[in-house]
């Protein structure tokens, strides 16, 4: 994926431009912190708000659980409901077909305020060294 469309989030999130809309998953990354055993994901319901940086939905692993964040503001068009019936698929495909949400962005200026990868690997590599 070339770095102009996908886009990282500080709190492990990964957004995708795809057309006029934004897909949205958890990075690789989070998957590992998670042990990549993942037994439960709740999504928004279509048609609900989100803000930039607030909580759109959980995710579980066998020991833990954690927020997942909105990395734009914008309207749920979409929950994947694969990933609801089938919650390991994130840990299979976390940046493919494990995809959560997507977006359909109220401001995207907030696009510029997330991580292109390269900044996003030099954020998780800072991370792992405190």
């Amino acid at each position: 994926m070339s770095s102009n469309t996908i886009r990282f989030s500080k709190t492990h999130e990964w957004a995708r431009r795809d057309g006029d809309q934004i897909v949205v998953g958890i990075t690789n990354y989070a998957v590992d912190q998670l042990n990549r055993e993942i037994v439960f994901v709740e999504l928004p319901e279509v048609g609900k708000n989100v803000k930039q940086g607030e909580t759109f939905g959980v995710i579980e692993a066998v020991k833990t659980a954690s927020d997942l964040y909105a990395p734009m503001s914008g309207e749920i068009i979409e929950s994947n409901m694969l990933v609801s019936d089938n919650p390991n698929l994130v840990a299979e495909d976390p940046e493919g077909a494990g995809w959560l949400i997507k977006i359909g962005p109220s401001d995207w200026s907030e696009w510029e305020q997330l991580l292109d990868s390269e900044e996003y690997q030099t954020y998780i590599q800072s991370e792992e060294h405190h």
